[in-house]
């Protein structure tokens, strides 16, 4: 078993925290015109290897794991804070206050943060999700399937899956509206090949 880091926005991870979530869709990179992938790259003394995109999960070329694997999240947040006379201490030392129970997340909805920087500055603030090491999350993922798929081929079912909160027959515009807000404009007609993961979470 393996373990990788993935991002979710506030509002995915509130989902995942409400049971909503349990599928996440990535763009499938470096996919050539012939719709294959590399297993193996060419080198100066022997030819590649590729398979069809839709038999990548059986290569593990998820770059996210595989069946098994876990995956720990990263979201919006801040840490360690600490009470003003542990300031000092929390400079000199930060390792014994990294820990969960000393961090607020923006899925809580809790007020934005203050804390005191290392010039005795308070500051107000949230840090990026991309910048939170392993000791602060939270959540921990566990894969249960890895499959790929055009982003478009996306069912209903799938769409309520992927946290859709309004269940109806529009769940796939909701998702096609949501995918857009994230990844930009036309990213969802230009209908790309996505790594379908599948995952429950175990903390």
């Amino acid at each position: 078993m393996k373990e990788y880091p993935i991002i979710f926005n506030t509002e995915m991870v509130q989902a995942i925290l409400a049971g909503r979530k349990t599928q996440t869709r990535r763009v499938v990179k470096n996919v050539m015109p012939d719709n294959c992938l590399w297993i193996k790259k060419p080198t100066k003394i022997r030819n590649g290897t590729t398979t069809h995109v839709l038999d990548a999960p059986k290569y593990n070329l998820c770059p996210l794991g595989k069946a098994g694997d876990r995956l720990w999240v990263r979201e919006t947040w801040q840490g360690p804070l600490v009470d003003c006379e542990k300031a000092y201490d929390l400079f000199k030392d930060p390792t014994p206050y990294q820990k969960v129970e000393n961090c607020v997340y923006k899925a809580d909805g809790v007020a934005v943060p203050e804390y005191i920087d290392c010039d005795d500055n308070f500051r107000q603030g949230w840090r990026p999700s991309i910048h939170m090491p392993r000791w602060a999350s939270r959540i921990t993922l566990e894969i249960t399937n890895v499959r790929v798929e055009r982003l478009q081929d996306i069912s209903e079912q799938d769409a309520i899956a992927e946290g859709i909160t309004n269940i109806s027959v529009l769940s796939k515009y909701i998702f096609s509206t949501l995918w857009e807000s994230i990844y930009g404009f036309d990213s969802w007609s230009s209908n790309p090949w996505v790594w379908v993961i599948e995952f429950k979470k175990v903390k």
